[in-house]
């Protein structure tokens, strides 16, 4: 349902998307990802917004989930487009420090995402189904994270890449499943 929530929700997003990370951010620092995951929790409110939820702690968790999973997605992208990141003069973190420092960073941002799915199951609303699929991809992705830390080639970053994607979808399609079917 349309409410002054949701469509607070969907203005942040926009503008600190559109003004914030991609006009003011992008192009001046290095950590504009950062912020730039914002629009992503924004984008999670707005959702919770529509069901009349947008307070409650599951969605504001799951907000902090998209914010501390977005580095973690982009940066080990930007490890694989390192060079054309710089051609293009784009201050990535990946482009400003070593591959294996930025490998740290993203770990730190995979930790917290992980973090943040432990305490999201902790909701009375989720349960097994959401949690045992959950707590495989965060291993998983910790596990191709540390290797990355480890041997920072764009190999390893593209698999982290990847695994972030499906990671993301797992956690969602979870959260929807077991509304569906709680356990």
């Amino acid at each position: 349902t349309f409410n002054v929530a949701l469509a607070f929700w969907l203005a942040a997003g926009a503008f600190i998307y559109v003004v914030i990370y991609t006009i003011w951010l992008k192009p001046r620092t290095p950590v504009n990802i950062v912020i730039g995951g914002a629009a992503g929790s924004a984008a999670v409110l707005a959702g919770a917004a529509a069901a009349g939820m947008w307070n409650q702690p599951g969605a504001i968790v799951l907000a902090l989930l998209v914010f501390l999973w977005t580095p973690t997605h982009f940066w080990s992208l930007a490890i694989v487009y390192r060079n054309d990141y710089a051609k293009g003069g784009m201050p990535m973190l990946p482009v400003i420090i070593p591959p294996r420092k930025a490998a740290f960073w993203v770990l730190l941002h995979t930790m917290g995402t992980a973090l943040a799915a432990v305490v999201l199951a902790l909701d009375p609303a989720l349960g097994l189904i959401y949690l045992i699929p959950v707590a495989i991809v965060t291993i998983d992705m910790l596990v191709r994270n540390v290797r990355l830390t480890r041997v920072p080639t764009g190999k390893n970053a593209r698999s982290l890449f990847m695994a972030s994607n499906f990671y993301l979808m797992i956690v969602l399609v979870m959260i929807c499943v077991n509304a569906a079917i709680p356990i």
